[in-house]
């Protein structure tokens, strides 16, 4: 956590909680927008126009909001253009950190060994906590943004001229239709699981495994197309897909939401299957990250052990690759 730029007490994973024992997640605060032409966007200061080799995404493989810019990333042609640095999995006393594990950079720009470094270099009296994703401007040397929704709708539409093509994740005639059902994602399924497995009283947990449950349930009946929205692929089906793709390696067993996993959902099942299937996709996940990152939690899981499951996720992960 920082206080006034300072690092000043050591990583836990309960951000705050109500008087119900209920977990309150951060709200992201740093949010600029790159711009086709560096106009400001909905939010923040101008300035940050849209150009090749300018920024670079910091992401967690373990985090699904920052998966969720990767497979943005990916879907929409950017990987020439938006650099790309993996931080290490495993959560330290001072949060995420760079190098020293398998698929894990060094920060490139800074040589700094922990996330937090870069905010204070942003903002040298920042205080919050130090989360991914976070996009860079290496011109500027400034951060641009830290929230994940933000980003993917950056990476959607600000870089058109310079890489055309990829589906549109955000298409005006569903704008409305997928900011709901975005919502009831996010509060229910996305952020639920986080509620259950870091919730500190009784009533607080089986309030949110309800909730976790009764969306999977209703996302089930729902699915009777490729995606969410028909044959579309929307952001909606990006925010599914990496609540989905962790569920059964960690949610199931850390979080303790164990009422099913994924693979008893067969239209859950044949989704996350397809959605894996599309150009890209697999390859921003990695089940090594995900399982050392989650298990690392000393506050669920003091011994540190990392399990050896769940098979199924690893054979699915190798039928796409």
């Amino acid at each position: 956590m920082l206080m006034n730029g300072k690092w000043t007490e050591d990583w836990h994973p309960v951000q705050a909680k109500d008087d119900q024992g209920r977990f309150v997640r951060q709200t992201s605060s740093v949010r600029n927008w790159i711009t086709p032409d560096g106009r400001p966007g909905p939010t923040g200061r101008g300035g940050f126009r849209a150009e090749a080799g300018r920024y670079r995404l910091y992401v967690a493989l373990i985090c699904p909001w920052a998966s969720r810019t990767l497979v943005a990333r990916k879907l929409k042609g950017l990987e020439e253009i938006i650099a790309v640095t993996v931080v290490n999995p495993v959560l330290t006393s001072q949060g995420w950190a760079f190098g020293g594990f398998p698929g894990a950079g060094a920060d490139p720009a800074h040589g700094a060994r922990h996330l937090h470094e870069l905010y204070t270099r942003a903002d040298p009296g920042y205080s919050g906590r130090a989360t991914v994703p976070v996009l860079w401007d290496e011109q500027t040397d400034t951060m641009v943004s830290n929230e994940s929704a933000d980003i993917v709708r950056m990476l959607n539409s600000a870089f058109a001229e310079l890489a055309p093509g990829g589906p549109d994740l955000y298409p005006s005639a569903l704008r409305a239709d997928i900011d709901e059902l975005n919502a009831e994602i996010y509060e229910k399924l996305n952020n639920g699981v986080y509620k259950a497995g870091f919730a500190s009283t009784q009533l607080a947990y089986d309030e949110a495994v309800a909730g976790v449950f009764a969306m999977l349930d209703r996302l089930e009946i729902r699915l009777t197309s490729d995606f969410l929205f028909g044959e579309r692929f929307t952001e909606t089906d990006i925010r599914l897909f990496v609540t989905l793709i962790r569920f059964d390696a960690a949610y199931h067993g850390l979080f303790k939401t164990n009422r099913k996993r994924i693979a008893d959902y067969p239209r859950l099942s044949a989704y996350l299957e397809r959605v894996l299937r599309l150009p890209g996709v697999a390859s921003t996940v990695n089940l090594g990250h995900i399982k050392a990152g989650y298990y690392s939690i000393k506050t669920l899981n003091p011994s540190g052990i990392v399990p050896a499951g769940p098979d199924h996720v690893s054979a699915l992960l190798d039928s796409v690759g």
